[in-house]
């Protein structure tokens, strides 16, 4: 299927659903976009969501500007419509079809529905500050000005990142929901806890410490993150 956003080839991702369904989910690299027929985005098993999770990280790249609005739904061809959710206390966006046909959603909003992201504290914001100037939006990939603020100018989103505590948790209660699946890697909460301790390093600016890779910061912070994570689960494999 060719992505609805940028017209580029998808790639399928089969994943196990709830009964026994299979769940066809299709992802496009360049515009760092997921596609979910109907609500296959609630059919998920949990270590489906970590796999997923996972495919994520490995394709993630610095996000391009681009125009949501203009999309239209692969199957139908109707304009998607903007629609904003929230899981918790955690706001996302999404663009579904009319018809119900299904919907397209940011690796960067599928990260917030799933709560693997937050907003950076006001202290690591002010440790940010000390170490660098201009931090790229991991939502649309616009310039943030640390000097002028914490937030994009252009798409309005707070300046996020991966946040490991909660991924963590994250990780031990899929693995426990989805005990027995094979979809799992037993090596992901040892990456995450080096991974979390590297990104503490990277906010205080230790001596002698890169923070995260060197094009890290070009990707966002979340992207950062989830590169760093990467890294750590390609080491220890």
């Amino acid at each position: 299927m060719d992505c609805p956003r940028c017209r580029q080839a998808m790639e399928v991702h089969m994943l196990d659903g709830h009964l026994g369904r299979d769940v066809e989910v299709d992802l496009c690299e360049p515009c760092q976009s997921l596609w979910f027929d109907g609500k296959e985005n609630l059919q998920l098993t949990p270590g489906s969501i970590l796999e997923l999770f996972r495919a994520i990280g490995e394709h993630v790249r610095k996000p391009e500007l681009r125009d949501g609005e203009l999309v239209k739904c692969p199957r139908c061809k109707a304009g998607l419509r903007r629609t904003k959710d929230m899981q918790r206390n955690t706001r996302f966006e999404y663009f579904r079809c009319p018809n119900d046909h299904g919907r397209l959603t940011a690796f960067f909003d599928f990260l917030k529905e799933k709560d693997f992201i937050r907003p950076l504290t006001p202290q690591q914001i002010a440790d940010l500050r000390k170490n660098i100037k201009i931090v790229n939006c991991s939502n649309c990939g616009g310039p943030v000005d640390l000097a002028k603020g914490s937030a994009c100018a252009h798409c309005g989103s707070p300046l996020s990142m991966l946040d490991m505590d909660q991924a963590e948790r994250l990780v031990a209660q899929l693995r426990v929901a989805d005990r027995g699946s094979k979809t799992v890697d037993p090596a992901l909460p040892l990456a995450l806890a080096r991974a979390r301790a590297e990104t503490e390093s990277a906010f205080k600016g230790l001596p002698g410490h890169d923070p995260w890779a060197r094009e890290g910061w070009s990707m966002g912070l979340v992207g950062a993150g989830l590169t760093e994570l990467m890294r750590l689960l390609k080491r220890d494999s």
